[in-house]
């Protein structure tokens, strides 16, 4: 059984010939510009190449996920308002403004209904590894809001064709070696984190519901071409955040305020039977039976305690009964970079007999590789995970 065939039983429900042992590996910067520091951080697709290269190296089962595109705007994925195109009713004014090593796109969009701003900031963290966010939010009340739902340009189709192209290249790459997720810009949730101030998003349901509504109805709107364009190149997953709406938000306030709007866009992401994955890279336990109502066929990364979550693989695996695919979840940072390699070897076997129990389980670092994670302790991770994998 080939990587690609192993994968693909998971995700099906069905039992391989092994637990499919893979890493998360970014695709840009972190872990890749270690092993390639010479890498043109803007070349993505040469990244993506080198990210199947280095996976295939170490002898594990291929996940390659793809997220960035070469002259496809990071605001699409990375949130905040659409700068890149002009109309006559949007008007962008763009300023670049540098402190320290972060640069900051400061845009004034001037419309017939009023002008909006928002920052969009780029850190360099080091060589080659970059941080992307929206640092000021574009939409700070119902008026800025309305501007945007009248006004913003729709996805530009010429777009679509440029990340089909990409997505195919990389199929083509990638062959039976493993399978391919594209990451869409996330869950509606996930997506107003990068429109309104943060301070507002957790109560927002609570004071003003009419607003909450359009807000995640505008968002589910605006990353659905996105989306459709992702679906159109056919990859094996589409990958979508949900780590926003974490664990601490309870079972209470998921329910009644998140879910049915995550539920509707993964409807979306999974109308041509491409299967999603749910990535909450926090907190999750109060979360595992809500997300059984979300239909998607995977989640990850049950991060584990004690600094990167809370999650209890034995007790999650009943709780979700073979409902959706588990994906995870050996530490990357306090295990992966920093452990010995005992350690390591005892979390991997500990976490793959624990998981493959379950039947629907794909062994994985529970987030992408940092930066200065040993190679030998990554050989010590495969060896053993594929050691215990066998059913």
């Amino acid at each position: 059984m080939n990587s690609r065939e192993r994968f693909k039983k998971v995700i099906k429900g069905e039992l391989p010939d092994r637990v499919p042992v893979t890493l998360f590996i970014q695709d840009q910067g972190h872990f890749i510009n270690q092993v390639y520091p010479d890498i043109d951080p803007w070349d993505y697709l040469t990244i993506q190449k080198k990210v199947i290269e280095i996976q295939k190296q170490l002898g594990i089962d291929v996940f390659v996920r793809m997220l960035f595109y070469e002259n496809i705007p990071l605001t699409y994925y990375f949130g905040g308002l659409d700068v890149s195109q002009q109309t006559e009713n949007w008007q962008v004014e763009t300023k670049e403004i540098e402190k320290g090593k972060t640069l900051i796109k400061r845009s004034t969009i001037k419309t017939p209904g009023g002008e909006l701003t928002q920052d969009f900031s780029i850190n360099q963290s080091r060589k080659g590894t970059y941080m992307y966010s929206c640092t000021k939010k574009p939409i700070q009340n119902q008026r800025d809001l309305e501007i945007a739902i009248k006004y913003e340009p729709k996805f530009p189709l010429e777009k679509k064709d440029i990340m089909i192209n990409s997505i195919q290249e990389i199929k083509k790459t990638l062959g039976k070696d493993g399978i391919l997720g594209i990451w869409v810009p996330g869950g509606p949730f996930n997506y107003i984190s990068t429109l309104v101030p943060l301070v507002d998003i957790y109560s927002v349901f609570l004071y003003d519901n009419d607003f909450y509504k359009k807000l995640m109805n505008y968002a589910t709107r605006k990353i659905t071409p996105y989306t459709e364009a992702v679906k159109e190149a056919c990859p094996d997953v589409i990958c979508l955040g949900g780590n926003v709406a974490g664990g601490f938000v309870g079972q209470k306030i998921y329910e009644e305020h998140i879910l049915d709007y995550e539920k509707r866009y993964i409807d979306i992401c999974q109308s041509t039977k491409i299967p999603a994955m749910y990535h909450n890279c926090g907190e999750i336990m109060n979360l595992v039976a809500s997300y059984k109502k979300l239909g998607c066929k995977l989640v990850e990364p049950f991060s584990p305690p004690p600094t990167l979550g809370d999650a209890d693989l034995a007790k999650a695996i009943k709780i979700i009964d073979g409902d959706y695919a588990i994906i995870g979840g050996v530490d990357q940072i306090n295990v992966l970079k920093e452990g010995t390699i005992t350690q390591i070897k005892e979390t991997t076997e500990k976490t793959i007999k624990t998981g493959k129990s379950g039947g629907k389980f794909i062994l994985q670092s529970a987030d992408f590789l940092e930066y200065g994670t040993p190679l030998k302790n990554l050989e010590a991770y495969v060896q053993t995970g594929i050691e215990n994998a066998w059913y």
